[in-house]
């Protein structure tokens, strides 16, 4: 039996696990009743207990060093999944890089509370009165002196899509996963990797802000690397609604010397309607400029095996809930406060992570790094102490993306950040680490310990 025929056989218990929760990284309870949202989750605060939304990469490391900090502090989280699952790393799993499986990718949410003293609370937040320093959720209210909003992103389908009807998102929804946000959508579209014959694999770019800007590139690098690997024919093609490409020359360097004949990218494209019983999405094309600088557009069709249609993103819808003051992008991110992780709006509310209103780029680790910057001026804040964060920072952030295996290649981003009196920013180098080339095996081999570190330094 070929190799991608028992992956069929495989998947069908990855599909009956993905089936029931596409949308989200977990099924969620019902709306509570109102007896269950006026219901108390723990004692009143005695006056140092800080509140985290959200259990992902800014949620867990903040909750970690704000214990590590002060043990005197009571750190509480709130996350609306049963397991951690990581983004960052998981376009490995999907190009069938060796030891890569979903076990690499998952860990135990409560081995981290365990260790490092603070409460996991598995609940869904339904309202934030920031008046009254209360979060609802539906098993109870809780209050907090401090309020850390790191509650990542939402999908934004009917922003992009504003012709589709609802039933036609849903379809979208199951049929093409996003998988930007993790969960059952990874699974969803692995399985419907093992599960194709020969085809195209179709990856599209969003015209709005999404979250991680390097992810549907390094997708496709991977996915050209897997169909490489298990002799599928057929191309993985980019549909990219600009021109820019995060990592732009390293990631086109990969692909031409190691992809050239089954990775394409097509630029300046507008998806328009997927029609899933045919297999074929359409789309309008610029292809160039008339006499009055306008776009000359085509519409143009191709067909997929496989969709991954990627939708602009937006800030959680919990942002909103707690009333902060928001950028007026398409993201709605929250402003904040000069060079802190303060928001702008409310003094006992902070954030990290994607809803960020700072010039810096969203990736696991700037959310690591903004929330150990959090947990300190959070710290100094409850104690009456004055923080100053620690800025200019040399590479605050580095991002690496894999491009390759057999042997294992990676491409890498960094960026300085400093204060420049309104937001805080990011400058970004990427390097040439593989000599004349930007890939080499050394930074695949970083990539690898990046993931293990920055896994380590949440739970362990």
């Amino acid at each position: 039996m070929e190799r991608r025929d028992l992956f069929k056989l495989t998947g069908l218990g990855i599909a009956a696990a993905a089936t029931t929760t596409l949308t989200g990284c977990a099924g969620q309870p019902d709306a509570p009743s109102a007896m269950m949202s006026a219901k108390s989750l723990l004692p009143k605060s005695t006056g140092k207990r800080v509140v985290i939304i959200g259990g992902g990469f800014g949620g867990l490391t903040a909750a970690k060093y704000l214990r590590k900090q002060d043990k005197s502090v009571e750190v509480i989280v709130l996350e609306k999944r049963d397991i951690f699952m990581s983004c960052p790393f998981s376009n490995s799993l999907l190009g069938g890089l060796e030891d890569v499986t979903l076990d690499t990718l998952t860990h135990d949410l409560y081995s981290g509370a365990s260790n490092h003293g603070y409460e996991l609370i598995q609940s869904t937040v339904t309202d934030i009165d920031a008046n009254k320093k209360m979060v609802h959720t539906n098993l109870g209210s809780i209050d907090y002196d401090i309020l850390l909003l790191s509650p990542g992103i939402a999908y934004d389908y009917k922003g992009q899509f504003p012709t589709w009807s609802d039933a036609k998102i849903r379809e979208v929804q199951q049929k093409a996963p996003a998988a930007m946000m993790a969960g059952s959508e990874h699974l969803a579209l692995k399985r419907m990797l093992d599960d194709m014959d020969d085809g195209n694999i179709i990856i599209t770019k969003p015209n709005g802000k999404y979250r991680c800007p390097p992810a549907p590139f390094e997708r496709a690098s991977m996915i050209a690397n897997y169909m490489e690997k298990e002799e599928i024919e057929g191309k993985v093609i980019i549909l990219n609604s600009s021109e820019g490409i995060s990592k732009g020359a390293a990631f086109k360097e990969s692909w031409k010397d190691l992809y050239s004949s089954k990775l394409e990218h097509r630029d300046n494209c507008t998806i328009l309607d997927v029609d899933f019983d045919k297999g074929i999405i359409t789309y309008n094309q610029v292809v160039g400029v008339d006499k009055d600088e306008e776009d000359i557009l085509e519409k143009k069709t191709e067909k997929f095996a496989v969709l991954n249609l990627i939708p602009q993103n937006i800030a959680n819808p919990v942002v909103q809930m707690a009333g902060v003051e928001t950028t007026n992008d398409s993201f709605g991110k929250v402003k904040m406060n000069g060079a802190s992780f303060r928001t702008k709006s409310h003094k006992d509310i902070y954030a990290v992570g994607d809803v960020v209103g700072h010039a810096i780029p969203p990736s696991g680790q700037t959310a690591n790094w903004s929330a150990k910057q959090a947990a300190g001026e959070i710290i100094a804040a409850l104690n009456g102490k004055s923080y100053k964060l620690d800025l200019p920072y040399k590479t605050a952030n580095v991002c690496f993306s894999m491009v390759g295996d057999g042997p294992e290649e990676a491409i890498m981003v960094t960026h300085d950040f400093s204060f420049n009196g309104s937001v805080i920013k990011g400058k970004g180098n990427v390097p040439k680490t593989g000599g004349t080339k930007y890939r080499s095996k050394n930074t695949a081999k970083a990539t690898r310990e990046w993931y293990r570190g920055i896994m380590d330094d949440m739970f362990l």
